[in-house]
């Protein structure tokens, strides 16, 4: 299934995308799409309904986060290979974990922000994992069985924030609107998470071009590492990473200002589309 929220901001409403790409209504049969409804039950509930019957949504409707409510959203670091190389940074020997406010969630379209004085604002399509169940302690072999879906998220990165000013990375990740995520969540049983290519072009330049064949860490074993440290409740979001092509990694480096268009895209979960405004 693809599941999707659309209306303005903090009026979402719940709804599927259909066999033929049409956003059906959902509102009638669920509150949301949230913490409750990505459970295992819930996605039950939502996967017996008759796409037909629902009413269609209006084309050039706004598409919101495709999560509502998420609790943690936690970022991996330097989970490719040639990105790491990029950064001049050495390979991690266990995955780097850092906090991405949920403040900054905003819709796949929606406008991207840079702060007020930045002069590093970066890009970096990923992979997002949502959990779908209660996760402590759990094995790799398991790990599955805790994630709902995935989703598209621009990891969007202040560099200086996040690497001169000392302090962990988050300084860097949570700025309002660097964090667009959708705009479906695509459920598992539909997604080979281990061949998805991933690519995001800068005013029509294709600027990354990567595979989560490359990715260091898989998507099982980061969550059940991540579990070994927190529990991760449904409807939390983890993003798993960067291929290589951001801006910091150009000769020059090449940072985004206003006026920019940027749209990313994970093969199988959608297209994102962001205007850049000032601070």
């Amino acid at each position: 299934m693809k599941l999707v929220r659309f209306g303005q901001p903090g009026a979402e409403r719940p709804g599927i995308v259909d066999r033929e790409g049409q956003i059906r209504d959902l509102s009638a049969q669920v509150s949301d799409i949230d913490r409750r409804m990505l459970s295992r039950e819930g996605l039950s509930v939502i996967a017996k309904i008759d796409e037909a019957s629902l009413p269609i949504v209006p084309e050039g409707i706004r598409i919101g986060p495709c999560i509502a409510d998420v609790g943690n959203f936690i970022a991996v670091g330097l989970n490719y290979a040639d990105h790491a190389a990029e950064s001049n940074m050495p390979i991690p020997a266990e995955p780097i974990i850092f906090n991405k406010a949920p403040s900054c969630i905003v819709g796949p379209n929606d406008d991207v922000q840079i702060p007020p004085g930045s002069v590093k604002t970066d890009w970096e399509v990923e992979l997002a994992v949502v959990i779908g169940a209660r996760a402590s302690y759990v094995a790799e072999a398991s790990a599955l069985d805790h994630v709902a879906g995935y989703c598209v998220c621009n990891d969007v990165s202040e560099r200086s924030y996040q690497l001169e000013r000392g302090g962990t990375w988050t300084k860097g990740k949570g700025c309002p609107t660097f964090g667009p995520l959708g705009p479906w969540l695509v459920t598992k049983d539909e997604v080979d998470v281990d061949n998805l290519s991933l690519t995001l072009k800068v005013n029509g330049e294709l600027v990354q071009n990567g595979s989560t064949r490359t990715m260091i860490f898989k998507v099982p074993f980061i969550v059940s590492y991540i579990s070994q440290f927190m529990v991760l409740q449904p409807g939390d979001v983890i993003t798993t990473g960067t291929p290589p092509g951001v801006g910091m990694g150009f000769q020059p480096q090449r940072f985004l200002k206003a006026g920019d268009l940027m749209e990313v895209e994970i093969q199988g979960l959608g297209r994102q589309l962001q205007n850049v405004v000032g601070g």
